[in-house]
């Protein structure tokens, strides 16, 4: 029988660069802090100009506006839930400057979101990749084959995504001049 303790490394023991495990787990945390700091003075220095920024201009104007709203409607709580969104992890902070949030909540929701996300991530992730290397240790075709289906599942969603993005976007009527 498999146990999950067995993918985990033991937290005392040497893991990374001669640092334990949870020590690797903090700073990890605290480099997760800072870049959240970091998004938000740039959002905040950009201001209306992050519209026209290479970032901007890639997500969109319509997306940017609608990360606006929800910052808007929720405030320093949108940026402890955008920890649980992939996509706007990384961009609603940026938006949370430009639209001035207030700092010191915004520091206390990304302290708390970077206090419950990233421990979750770490372990989970780590759990992941320990659980594949024992598996495949001890059954390197099992260990390719679920490492196939994973390939091949993400890159399903993928496709299923960008195909239902292009649909989407075709107008529903046709207007024959």
């Amino acid at each position: 029988m498999w146990y999950l303790t067995m993918a985990v490394p033991a937290p005392t023991a040497p893991f990374w660069f001669g640092l334990e495990y949870w020590q690797v787990g903090v700073i990890l945390i605290i480099a997760l802090f800072g870049a959240f700091q970091v998004y938000y003075w740039v959002g905040r220095r950009l201001g209306e100009k992050l519209y026209e920024s290479r970032v901007g201009v890639k997500l969109g104007r319509d997306r940017i506006a609608k990360i606006e709203a929800v910052v808007e409607r929720w405030g320093a709580l949108a940026v402890y839930g955008c920890f649980w969104v992939p996509m706007l992890r990384h961009t609603l902070p940026w938006v949370a400057g430009a639209l001035r949030v207030s700092y010191p909540w915004y520091v206390v929701a990304s302290a708390l979101g970077c206090l419950t996300w990233a421990p979750l991530w770490w372990f989970g992730l780590t759990a992941v990749v320990w659980g594949w290397l024992e598996l495949a240790a001890r059954s390197p075709i099992t260990a390719a084959v679920v490492a196939v289906v994973a390939v091949a599942g993400a890159a399903w969603f993928m496709i299923r995504r960008r195909r239902r993005r292009t649909t989407d976007d075709q107008p529903l009527v046709t207007q024959d001049s």
